[in-house]
């Protein structure tokens, strides 16, 4: 058996396959989570936007807007400059996992052309969709997770998503992650039955759903019956805070940190939009002392990467 991710060190969390990643998450009973962090802009002082969501108590790193065949990270590797320029020597993932000893994870996109949009579409280079060849790329690349979502308006639906998974069950190996934050430009239920169970038939690992007080209109009645239904089937259930909200105050995060464990949802992700690279970092420290209590939450950024 696994240790719970809750209580794990780096060196069992970074020695997962995706079903213990997935077991371990389980285990913490709704105390994980994920940052996203924006890898394409520098945050400053020669880190990683990772390194900063690691140390005040993220538990996966998610990153967004990488292109997989070309997966540069701003503030990787030394440089003398105070705007380091993000460099791509293959082994990217490797160096961020080794420095903050988090599992990594990737957005790729299920970008649907025919997609009845209600907004201009946002183009976006191959290696940020979703296709056989990111996956197999991210998997190349030593990526722990992938997660399949849509930024704004990019045009991703819920049926491409569905379609995608299938793609990523055959030839990538660690967990994935499957849903909608918000619209992402499309004219559709961000999220309803008829999608969660989509995903869960394609053989998501986990389902992806808008947190509670995030999108106008969703709220506990929609989102209880989804969670319900997701657990029934194994797998497990990812809020996110993905609509700018991840920079309103300690406050609003843990309102919507403890509403969404009142559901049950596994883990509880905090966005990007906050800075254009992540959340305030506080904002991340309010969510972990919110769902876990001070003990744990001051466990995780304490906890070296070299135990």
């Amino acid at each position: 058996m696994v240790t719970r991710l809750l209580s794990a060190n780096a060196s069992e969390i970074l020695k997962m396959n995706g079903a213990e990643l997935k077991q371990s998450i389980l285990a913490s009973e709704g105390r994980t989570i994920v940052s996203e962090n924006v890898t394409g802009n520098p945050v400053g002082d020669g880190l990683t936007a990772s390194e900063y969501a690691a140390a005040f108590g993220a538990d996966l790193i998610l990153l967004n807007g990488l292109d997989v065949f070309n997966p540069a990270i701003f503030g990787l590797y030394p440089s003398k400059t105070l705007v380091p320029e993000p460099q791509h020597d293959g082994e990217s993932v490797h160096h961020l996992q080794q420095l903050v000893g988090r599992p990594i994870g990737v957005n790729l996109e299920p970008v649907d052309v025919n997609a009845d949009m209600q907004e201009t579409r946002e183009e976006i280079p191959a290696g940020r969709q979703a296709s056989e060849a990111t996956f197999k790329e991210a998997e190349r690349l030593g990526f722990n997770f992938v997660c399949l979502t849509g930024n704004p308006g990019t045009g991703v639906t819920n049926a491409q998503i569905a379609e995608n998974i299938k793609v990523a069950k055959r030839v990538f190996s660690g967990l994935i992650i499957a849903g909608k934050m918000h619209a992402a430009g499309v004219n559709e239920p961000v999220i309803d039955q008829e999608a969660a169970e989509a995903f869960l038939a394609a053989g998501a690992d986990v389902i992806l759903v808008p947190a509670v007080g995030t999108v106008p209109g969703l709220d506990e009645s929609d989102l209880k019956p989804i969670v319900k239904l997701v657990h029934a089937q194994g797998a497990l259930v990812m809020s996110a805070i993905g609509t700018s909200q991840e920079s309103s105050g300690a406050a609003y995060i843990a309102e919507v940190a403890v509403r969404n464990k009142v559901l049950g949802v596994d883990i509880q992700h905090i966005g990007d939009a906050g800075w254009g690279v992540q959340s305030p970092f506080e904002n991340i420290y309010a969510l972990s002392k919110a769902i876990r209590g001070e003990r744990h939450a001051l466990q995780r950024m304490a906890r070296s990467i070299n135990r």
